[in-house]
């Protein structure tokens, strides 16, 4: 006889295969293809220098992982600044490792190498970046997750970082992929998440002689993530004084070490506490609710996030937050491995979702795919959230085994049909956006100001690609940087409406996000036909909230709050 917690737990399932059934119509016939191009300008751009993560072989799962990005105005002039992180090599990793990260300032659109200037020198293995201003000083700081230890880099407000992390107390000694901050007690001070992913020993844990380290057609690949010790996450509550304390237990985040990548601080509930969302992979993913008091509850598996419509574990990867079907609620998006699909949940409201992505097109198109970097983005600035997803596989042995999926992938990109379904598109844009690449990391905003959203992919060892964004801009939009009066400079964590057009539009400013990565923190609206914003509504992330009236469109405005 089941147990009361399993027959809820089916009910659960089945209730959402009856949503994603009739929730959404199958899409329709294709439409035609009204949408910019994206040309890849990274070398004329000046981003030739290439990454590095591994020896290409990929004997050890640590080389398959690779690198994210960061959008960040680091020096205040107004421009996107570009940080990409970088890897090592078993070898030189062991005698210290290589540059953790390459700076790249912006001037009008081509960037230039400060790295050495900025000081940020120290070497190592990371992986993923965020960036917020964690001392409330008015200059955004970096924090760059490794395999051990962590680097929080603090701005010095004259282009020049110093490394604290120990001294703050977050170099946490793990894996740590994905980071993000957010103000989940809403005490002024942006506060830290880490996902981790495993332990690793590059002494034991290699590819070659194993026998149980096998992919399809018996090709042997690195071993993990399942059979290696995972490593719990970590909450670091801001003490407001430079340091962080360690509040994962006392804030009720129970996460056994679930191999941890993508992770996220976002409102799903919209009461006014930011919740945190965390993509696995390989095992269920983690929906944490925030009670208001200081801790989480947490909630995956009945909010329908943890696992697939179909009851099964993903490998979470990348993930995307966004209110793609414009009703006021951000969804959920995330990437996963080849030989089965991406998966898109669309939030019902009260922390439920329902797993719609067959219903919604988005299938198909990923399943040769292993997918990475991830947003939900108006491409097109028609007022509706497209999406783009970066590819690349793990194993360059797959290209051996002469199936659909291969080494070196293109990306996806699925435009928003405006019914709740969207249409993969990528084949029809063609140009450099179906060039394959061992992609990973992406992070999206606006580098040359022209009111479209660009896109920079971290290619494992090679050059990043840059995808100007041609002719988004041809439809109207508006694009908001938002200043709190007090803590928190940036209003990570403000929810921002716009009435324009007919619709209303909700975004909400977020830190960390995609793979490994960090987007621009200025809020982007597309508007399509309108030529002015009707109404602007911003939630502060104190609580308060305030309404401005008519905005002329095509410009960014920044909002500073009102004071109490």
């Amino acid at each position: 006889m089941k147990s009361s917690a399993a027959r809820a737990t089916l009910a659960v399932s089945k209730w959402r295969l009856l949503l994603a059934l009739l929730l959404f119509p199958r899409p329709g016939p294709a439409q035609s293809i009204d949408f910019p191009a994206f040309p890849d300008v990274a070398a004329e751009a000046g981003l030739t220098l290439m990454n590095l993560s591994g020896e290409g072989a990929n004997d050890y799962i640590v080389e398959a992982n690779g690198n994210g990005a960061a959008f960040l105005d680091y020096d205040g002039d107004g421009d996107q600044d570009l940080l990409i992180t970088n890897g090592s090599t078993i070898a030189r990793y062991r005698e210290g490792g290589d540059p953790v990260a390459a700076l790249f300032s912006n001037t009008d659109g081509v960037f230039e190498d400060v790295t050495g200037p900025a000081g940020l020198g120290a070497r190592g293995w990371a992986f993923g970046v965020c960036a917020a201003d964690y001392d409330n000083d008015g200059d955004v700081d970096v924090y760059l997750t490794a395999n051990g230890p962590n680097l929080l880099y603090r701005n010095n407000g004259d282009g020049t970082f110093e490394e604290r992390g120990a001294e703050a107390g977050v170099a946490d000694r793990g894996w740590g992929t994905n980071c993000a901050f957010g103000d989940y007690d809403r005490d002024g001070d942006v506060d830290l998440y880490v996902a981790n992913y495993l332990t690793f020993d590059d002494t034991v844990i290699a590819r070659r002689g194993s026998d149980v380290c096998l992919y399809m057609a018996a090709l042997n690949v690195f071993c993990g993530p399942k059979g290696l010790a995972g490593e719990a996450d970590v909450l670091f509550r801001n003490d407001g004084d430079g340091a962080f304390s360690d509040v994962t237990a006392a804030a009720g985040i129970a996460d056994p070490g679930n191999y941890g990548f993508g992770a996220v601080f976002t409102d799903f509930d919209n009461d006014g506490w930011p919740d945190i969302y965390v993509a696995n992979d390989s095992v269920e993913n983690l929906m944490f609710r925030n009670t208001g008091g200081g801790a989480f509850e947490e909630l995956g598996m009945i909010s329908g996030t943890a696992l697939n419509l179909f009851g099964k574990a993903q490998a979470g990867m990348g993930l995307a937050v966004g209110d793609y079907d414009n009703d006021g609620q951000f969804d959920i998006y995330v990437t996963h491995f080849a030989e089965d699909t991406n998966t898109l949940y669309r939030n019902l409201g009260d922390m439920f979702f329902a797993d719609v992505t067959a219903a919604s097109g988005a299938a198909r198109a990923s399943r040769p795919h292993v997918g990475w970097g991830t947003e939900f983005v108006d491409l097109d600035n028609d007022g509706w959230l497209d999406l783009f997803v970066a590819n690349g596989h793990v194993y360059p042995g797959i290209d051996t085994l002469n199936e659909a999926s291969r080494y070196l992938q293109p990306k996806e990109v699925y435009r928003n049909r405006r019914d709740g379904t969207f249409e993969e598109i990528s084949r029809e844009l063609g140009g450099d956006l179906t060039v394959p690449h061992p992609a990973r990391g992406a992070a999206f905003g606006d580098y040359d100001d022209d009111g479209d959203i660009d896109v920079v992919v971290v290619n494992t060892n090679a050059p990043p690609s840059l995808y100007r964004n041609d002719g988004g801009n041809a439809r109207h939009w508006i694009g908001f940087r938002l200043r709190a009066a007090s803590g928190n400079p940036d209003a990570i964590g403000a929810r921002v409406e716009v009435d324009a057009g007919g619709r209303t539009q909700v975004r909400e400013v977020r830190s960390g996000g995609s793979y490994l990565s960090h987007n621009d923190m200025r809020l982007h609206f597309g508007l399509g036909d309108a030529e002015r914003v009707d109404a602007v509504r911003i939630r502060w992330p104190g609580g308060r909230t305030e309404t401005r009236e008519g905005m002329d469109a095509g410009r960014y405005v920044t909002i500073r709050e009102e004071g109490p």
